[in-house]
């Protein structure tokens, strides 16, 4: 039985079913009540049936909700900046004395001593947007936690203005069904005091004091989620750290959030551009405004901040304290968390990588956790705005390959329905399966992610990877090296997951680092980027700890994992594969060393890959905004 099988059969409908048996022939059921109905159904199942490689049986329709490979034939409006929510709520914001109609409000909550600053006096800000709903009617809480509301610049120019980034379309969208909103800043930014503590202790408390007070207004229903982008989107991870204490927060919706910090800018000992600075240098002014209560900033991990980023850069890792490990979410997520994750990655994010939700979403679905995903092919965005899908989707395997598919105009109306039955009880419970696009712009349905049901596929350098250029040497902060390459291949291969490079190598130093490129070449020789991969030598065998060996005389295996990439490539295409010192958004290695590359059997490329006719695929909401139309007609 394939996914969509086991997802349907779940629902009953007294009126009709539709159901499709194995031979892919329909039989439709009609009960008297929907009649007049049968021309429309009839149409639409032949429609399905053309985009929908499995089985379909009963599924209840009601309020515009349908399973989502029949939302390309709702009327969705597919021609504006965002997605717009099908159902259009019953209720008016509740007017304030405010222009924007929220209220402000500071949360107290307890620091340790230890954390300096404002210690013992937390303070939170947030501001709060009410449903004018019936006097006794207690209404969820949808809110977002960030350091960018009422900062100079970056944010908002007060935190009791909606963020036009997110807030405004949950206002509008949202909240006529009967939610409130609310905007909170983190522990040292905007109004909130302290220092800006960049994920660490008393921003974690800080978030959880304000899940408290959400959940424990009088006219709350108890029931709060957490979503946001990027900063805004690692506050959840944060907050869901505290489990079932109190059992306010019920969902939490990361988009490109970080499920640790270290993790975001370190990989396999190699560090992001921006990794020594990232504290002090990036958010290092958040919560300065030249007041008297700046004395409060100066708290021990802001002065320490710099130190480790600069010492992880020369070590590869944590070595002294535990700076990093404070802020680590996921562990204590798996441990301690009872609700559900409706988890948001773009595939090409250079920001934030995919492997904050790779292998993520898996290990959530293992540790029992209710887990959603939807992972496109867009950079550091939302899935619904097309005009910033198309400006940050290049070709040349940077997303625009699947530009305008990746546009999710239906996704403010699955935010709906995730909200409704996680903080309200209403509606079924939504599909919880992966969305994916491969990097070609098709999407389809996988019960986890990486998938489990795959065919390892290895090239060996020197033998199916032959060596075209570059010898087999890697000189530090070169801009080239060796290069191999496949014969063209005889079918289309599928990717999926995190592919490896497993490498043997001698190095002239204990040191040196590998960025290893890997490319799609049609016969004209034109490459497109399929993925990538890092490693500080100091970490072949992977993990956080510092291997030795015996320079030029002594073999190591370096153990690459690319990051998580969804890919097809043609038949007649070849793989190439680039070995360089450093790449792309990455910086030269602390420890320069000359890289050897030996060729044989040890030394191979493995792909993961599918069969695309066992997959379940399906077409969203086709994208009619004139980027879009312009794309698909060039």
């Amino acid at each position: 039985m394939t996914l969509l099988e086991d997802a349907i059969l779940l629902v009953d409908d007294s009126d009709f079913s539709v159901e499709v048996n194995v031979t892919r022939e329909f039989n439709i059921v009609f009960g008297a009540t929907i009649a007049v109905s049968l021309v429309f159904l009839f149409s639409a199942a032949l429609f399905v049936d053309a985009i929908i490689n499995s089985n379909v049986a009963e599924k209840e329709y009601y309020n515009g909700r349908v399973p989502v490979w029949e939302r390309e034939l709702m009327d969705y409006n597919v021609t504006g900046e965002f997605g717009v929510a099908l159902e259009v709520g019953p209720y008016e914001q509740l007017a304030t004395e405010n222009e924007w109609n929220s209220t402000h409000h500071f949360v107290e909550y307890t620091l340790p001593i230890e954390e300096g600053g404002a210690a013992p006096n937390g303070l939170i800000s947030l501001a709060v947007w009410r449903p004018n709903v019936p006097e006794g009617v207690l209404v969820p809480v949808i809110a977002e936690f960030g350091p960018y509301f009422q900062e100079q610049s970056v944010g908002t120019p007060t935190i009791e203005v909606p963020g036009t980034w997110l807030g405004q379309m949950i206002i509008d969208q949202i909240l006529p069904h009967g939610y409130a909103f609310a905007q909170v800043s983190v522990a040292g930014t905007g109004r909130s005091n302290h220092c800006m503590d960049l994920m660490g202790t008393a921003e974690q408390l800080g978030n959880d004091a304000a899940v408290r007070w959400l959940g424990e207004q009088s006219w709350s229903n108890g029931s709060v989620a957490l979503i946001g982008k990027s900063y805004d989107g690692s506050t959840p991870w944060q907050a869901a750290m505290f489990g079932s204490e109190h059992n306010y927060l019920k969902t939490i919706v990361p988009i490109s959030g970080l499920i640790g910090v270290k993790e975001l800018m370190w990989r396999n000992g190699s560090a992001e551009a921006r990794a020594p600075i990232m504290h002090n240098g990036v958010y290092g002014s958040y919560g300065f405004d030249g007041d008297q209560e700046d004395y409060q900033n100066m708290c021990p991990d802001y002065l320490t901040g710099l130190g480790t980023g600069v010492s992880a850069y020369l070590l590869g890792s944590e070595v002294f304290g535990d700076y990093w490990a404070e802020r680590y979410f996921l562990d204590r997520v798996l441990e301690h968390y009872t609700g559900s994750v409706y988890l948001i990655q773009g595939m090409h994010d250079w920001n934030v990588d995919p492997h904050m939700a790779v292998p993520t979403m898996n290990a959530l679905k293992d540790a029992g956790i209710e887990a959603k995903g939807l992972f496109g092919q867009w950079d550091h965005d939302y899935p619904d705005r097309p005009e910033q899908l198309d400006e940050r989707s290049d070709m040349g395997g940077y997303g625009g390959e699947a530009f305008p598919e990746m546009v999710r105009y239906d996704w403010m109306q699955d935010l709906l329905e995730w909200f409704d039955f996680y903080l309200k009880g209403v509606g079924d419970q939504p599909g919880l399966w992966i969305e994916i696009q491969s990097n070609q712009g098709a999407w389809r349905l996988e019960e986890r992610y990486p998938p489990s049901n795959t065919t390892e596929l290895a090239f060996d350098l020197g033998g199916t990877l032959t060596n075209v250029g570059g010898g087999t040497t890697v000189f530090p902060d070169a801009n080239n090296g060796p290069v191999w390459q496949t014969e063209p291949i005889s079918e289309t291969i599928y990717v999926a997951g995190t592919p490896r490079l497993h490498v043997d190598v001698t190095t002239a130093t204990v040191g040196g680092q590998l960025f290893a490129l890997l490319e799609d070449c049609d016969e004209n020789d034109y490459c497109i980027h399929i993925g990538h991969a890092i490693m500080d030598l100091r970490y072949h065998e992977g993990g956080d700890e510092i291997q030795t060996w015996t320079p030029v005389l002594e073999t190591i295996n370096a153990k690459m994992e690319f990051m998580p990439l969804d890919a097809e490539v043609p038949a007649a295409h070849t793989l190439r594969l680039s070995l360089l010192s450093t790449g792309e958004d990455y910086l030269p290695a602390s420890t320069s060393s000359v890289v050897f590359i030996q060729e044989g059997e040890s030394s191979t490329l493995q792909l993961d890959t599918f069969n695309h006719d066992d997959k379940d695929y399906f077409n969203p909401p086709q994208c009619q905004h004139e980027l879009c139309k312009a794309a698909s007609s060039s």
